[in-house]
């Protein structure tokens, strides 16, 4: 019996728990629960914030019209959560995390670039909640950020702690009322600003446009490493097309909305930030309503912040368990989600204002990484392997999968190789970047020159091996999820498993 199934038994009915019991590990069959449309609200609360709609002012920034600016946001959103929407199928047909999924094509050990990086993503997103929660907040709340920041991360490491439902639960309520307060917000803001002209002498750049898209793309594509964590609950035999669907309408809605309104913000307003602006015409609309919208900004905050906690938690917890074993259950959990907020905190209040463009240089630097990872891992889910994995092999560190699979680490460095000429990050601008006008592509490169290796690499492999892997897997994930099921004794049905998979 393997690591991940005699952890599962411990967790027995998880999922109905004030606090969940899973991380890591394989999520039985008997306690998979929630509903595909939740997938919905889910990613259009975690996409709704203020760091949302603050993207939406890039395109003004870079000379382009509200018109084109709003094009740019639309095709770059819809191509970037493609990519993002793909990974939710993930969850269901595999019952784990999103990143300890990259084992079986990076390796238990190779995987720790990507997971790295993913962490520090996480990190990096939950500093930007804290610093935007906390100026939100102080539009009416006295308080500096050494007592605002802490409280903020207190609250979301709560959310945190209890898991998976109550993130959901949250983020589905949250939903209902952010779309009554900005829908009213949003008409008042086309009424009053669509018929104004634009503040800034703006029009067609092909540098704008193609900066305004690549940003678009690019902030969408970064969700790609937290969906399988909030879809893994769900029964297996969920529709492929209706979580890929929910998910896609819910994040590229939420993205395209608040984006294009940032746009007209930045064009119709001098001197607009995200904050002020929304103060500012919310408060012409109705006494004191700008201030309102503001503070029901701070609890989307609060629960992506929650979000980020999670997924840094399941991330590190897999880096980890790569290279040295990790007792799981609500301890370890508990212990890991305070680490993560505890290091966000102390980021944050380190930051000094005029280091933040810095700060936020590095968070793109380290993006870079998880590029080539979401097109091997998809390219691995829907094209070499078709969704076929030995699960209790993933967590098997000398297993089928290996600890430095040669062809996914050759794929994914390659593609990292291809993407520096086409990078921007802060004074470094890529030779074929000044090409393109200082617009950042490299997203691009990487995508296709990590999936497209990472397929030719694979194609003709010997997969037999792996096929036995598979179903010995199969078959004790099979008798561990009828052992839980009909309470049989689940050490017993175990034991009788592992004589008949020597048969084998």
């Amino acid at each position: 019996m393997t690591r991940t199934t005699r952890r599962s038994i411990d967790g027995n009915a998880a999922g109905r728990k004030l606090i969940e019991t899973h991380s890591i590990d394989y999520i039985p069959l008997s306690e998979r629960h929630g509903k595909v449309w939740h997938q919905g609200p889910f990613w259009f609360a975690g996409n709704f914030i203020l760091l949302t709609l603050a993207a939406g002012f890039i395109g003004n920034s870079t000379g382009l019209s509200l018109g084109w600016s709003i094009l740019a946001i639309v095709v770059g959103v819809c191509f970037g959560t493609f990519f993002m929407a793909f990974h939710a199928n993930q969850g269901p047909r595999m019952g784990l995390p999103q990143m300890i999924q990259s084992r079986a094509q990076l390796g238990s050990r190779g995987a720790i670039f990507s997971l790295t990086a993913a962490v520090l993503v996480y990190v990096g997103f939950i500093v930007f909640n804290l610093i935007l929660s906390t100026d939100a907040l102080q539009v009416v709340l006295p308080g500096s950020k050494w007592f605002w920041y802490p409280v903020v991360a207190v609250v979301a490491v709560l959310i945190a702690v209890s898991g998976h439902d109550l993130l959901h639960f949250v983020q589905r309520w949250l939903t209902f009322i952010l779309i009554a307060f900005y829908g009213v917000f949003t008409i008042y803001a086309i009424v009053n600003l669509g018929g104004q002209a634009s503040v800034s002498h703006t029009g067609w750049t092909t540098s704008g446009f193609l900066t305004m898209f690549s940003v678009a793309a690019g902030y969408q594509i970064t969700y790609a490493v937290y969906v399988s964590d909030y879809s893994r609950y769900l029964r297996k035999d969920t529709s492929q097309i209706g979580v890929i669907v929910w998910t896609y309408v819910g994040a590229a809605g939420s993205a395209i909305w608040l984006m294009s309104l940032g746009a007209l913000l930045a064009d119709r307003m001098a001197n607009a930030d995200a904050v002020s602006s929304m103060v500012k015409l919310g408060n012409e609309m109705l006494p004191n309503f700008g201030t309102v919208m503001v503070l029901i900004s701070v609890p989307a905050l609060i629960g992506i912040a929650a979000v980020n906690s999670y997924g840094a938690m399941l991330t590190g917890t897999a880096a980890v368990d790569g290279f040295r074993s990790v007792l799981l259950g609500v301890r370890t959990r508990v212990i890991g989600i305070v680490i993560i907020a505890v290091i966000a905190v102390a980021i944050a209040l380190a930051i000094p204002d005029s280091y933040l463009g810095s700060f936020n240089n590095f968070i793109t630097i380290v993006l870079y990484f998880l590029i080539p990872w979401t097109a091997v891992n998809l390219v691995d889910f829907y094209f070499i392997r078709h969704g076929r994995y030995a699960i209790t092999e993933i967590f098997n560190r000398r297993g089928i999968y290996g600890q430095w699979p040669w062809r996914g680490l050759t794929a994914y460095t390659a593609a990292m190789v291809a993407m520096v000429p086409f990078m921007v990050v802060g004074s470094y601008v890529g030779p074929v970047a000044v090409l393109l006008g200082g617009a950042d592509f490299s997203f691009l490169v990487g995508l296709v020159v990590a999936g497209l290796l990472y397929y030719l690499l694979n194609r003709n492999v010997d997969r037999s091996a792996e096929d036995r892997a598979i179903g010995a897997s199969n078959m004790e994930l099979d008798v561990l999820d009828a052992a839980l099921s009909t309470g049989e004794p689940a050490k017993a049905v175990m034991e009788d498993n592992e004589r008949r998979k020597d048969l084998l």
